[in-house]
């Protein structure tokens, strides 16, 4: 039983060991892969010293070997099964229990056999190494490295002269869209929007009533973009101008990188609005905590299909849905979670632009999640978003200029 347990505990920790060594996305992952790959050896020795302990004693310290793998094997299988408990697998968590319940019975069981331990003090530094490893690895990786504050790349907007139009009946405002990401971790890219709002801000010769700012506090919470309140500016709420993707959901920008887009917002000479403001934002997710396949157009808001009802539903916004399979960072999780993908929504309406990604499990699409559950999910998976504006402009400011 004992010798069962431990080639059990050695092809168990071996295949995840392996497969971390090689695949994880993160260094630490992968000297994860390498201390599994260590605890599969150690429980290997053990089930060889347990071997020669029962059968042979033909090696004067083979109990101490087969007590140092056993104890191996329990440290580690308790690890293991403390990050397996938080997956989808019914079958990894079964078997993980059992290996842990087996593991602390070898233990049980070769101490017993052990009338006298030789050379105490090497076998209390072997087992308290093994321990000191399992411990900080897994506080390293589970407590300590999810709540790390990851980088935040940044976008940067610069509006360069107007350009008018052959007919002189209207002009062009090139804007300039930087993506900078200063971190030591790449980012992929799930959406990229950029809009423009145009505003319509007349100005009050007096100090407006108390009421007014209230009404305008109230009205302003229903719309994507914010004014801020004033004691003499009516503002009004926005109108959508122009809307468009400024970089493939997919995509990817690599650590200390930078991506620059230029783009015409175009707009007739007497156009209405005082004031042009100009957003742009992305949602991105951290390339070391989650793997992700080719992302490809999925579906229509408005075109039915597998749209989740929460989209259909929506009053304000029309979405572009685009989905993309996930994987986890690791061998462990990417074998004992559930299939995941993400969804990525890039929806525009009359009052604005916005993108953002959801990452669910297949049969979960439909379900709105509390705002703890999202939370979490976004930490697992270094889900951010980036964004700018309002990078704002006078229109009287881009006419006089396009007139000369």
């Amino acid at each position: 039983m004992i010798l069962l347990v431990l080639l059990l505990t050695a092809a168990y920790l071996g295949r995840f060991g392996i497969e971390d060594l090689s695949e994880a996305l993160t260094f630490v992952g992968r000297i994860t892969g390498a201390g599994l790959i260590v605890a599969s050896a150690t429980a290997l020795l053990g089930a060889a010293a347990v071997v020669d302990h029962w059968f042979w004693k033909s090696f004067l310290y083979s109990g101490t070997l087969a007590l140092v793998g056993t104890v191996a094997a329990l440290l580690t299988n308790s690890m293991v099964l403390l990050e397996i408990l938080s997956g989808d697998s019914p079958y990894y968590q079964a078997l993980s229990v059992l290996l842990t319940a087996g593991s602390a019975w070898a233990v049980f069981a070769v101490w017993r056999t052990l009338t006298v331990i030789p050379a105490p003090k090497r076998v209390a530094t072997a087992v308290i190494a093994s321990s000191v490893f399992a411990i900080a690895n897994f506080g390293y990786q589970n407590l300590y490295q999810p709540y790390q504050h990851g980088a935040r790349p940044a976008i940067k907007l610069a509006m360069g002269p107007p350009e008018l139009s052959m007919d002189r009946k209207s002009f062009a405002v090139p804007v300039d869209i930087t993506l900078e990401n200063h971190s030591d971790v790449g980012f992929y890219v799930m959406g990229a929007e950029f809009h423009a709002m145009g505003q319509r801000v007349p100005v009050s010769t007096h100090d407006r009533l108390r009421q007014q700012w209230r009404d305008d506090a109230e009205r302003w919470q229903g719309y994507q973009e914010r004014s801020p309140l004033s004691r003499r500016e009516v503002h009004q709420p926005g109108e959508l101008l122009a809307a468009q993707p400024w970089m493939a959901p997919g995509g990817y920008i690599e650590a200390s990188d930078s991506v620059a887009i230029r783009t015409l917002v175009q707009l007739p000479i007497d156009t209405p609005y005082d004031q042009v403001a100009f957003y742009a934002t992305a949602s991105l997710a951290r390339k070391d905590r989650l793997g992700l396949d080719s992302v490809a157009f999925d579906s229509f808001s408005w075109s039915g299909g597998k749209v989740p009802q929460w989209v259909k539903d929506q009053k304000e916004f029309d979405s572009l849905i685009y989905i993309g399979r996930v994987h986890e960072n690791n061998s462990i999780n990417e074998r004992t979670m559930a299939p995941r993908s993400v969804a990525i929504y890039w929806k525009f309406g009359t009052h604005g632009a916005e993108v953002s990604a959801s990452i669910t499990r297949k049969g979960d699409e439909n379900r709105i999640p509390p705002e703890a559950e999202n939370r979490a999910v976004r930490n697992r998976y270094g889900l951010v978003d980036a964004l700018t504006g309002p990078i704002q402009r006078s229109l009287w400011d881009i006419k006089s200029k396009s007139r000369r």
